[in-house]
């Protein structure tokens, strides 16, 4: 027995305001009859699959948060072309004045 007959398909046309002629009705009839026959065999096989996002396990991955020694505000400006009030100097690059 069909999933889907074309009366139903001719239903689902009206609704959706789509003109079919009688023999897409038919060939639409038989693909959408397919289509759930497919699905229905999916189903049937990953019933027992539980439904999660991924199939693979994720964990968050995270280290304690230490606190642990740094450059000096010295040290990090050490290398720069150019350094004002303790802070890089970059060429300007959009034109717009300060």
């Amino acid at each position: 027995m069909p999933a889907i007959s074309r009366d139903e398909v001719a239903h689902l046309a009206r609704l959706s305001r789509l003109a079919l002629t009688e023999e897409e009705l038919d060939r639409y009839a038989g693909q959408l009859d397919s289509i759930l026959s497919h699905v229905q065999v999916i189903t049937q096989v990953t019933a027992d699959v539980p439904a999660s996002a991924s199939p693979n396990p994720t964990v968050n991955v995270t280290r304690p948060d230490v606190s642990e020694p740094c450059l000096t505000p010295e040290q990090a400006l050490s290398g720069a072309p150019a350094v004002e009030e303790q802070r890089f100097v970059v060429p300007q690059i959009l034109g717009e004045a300060e």
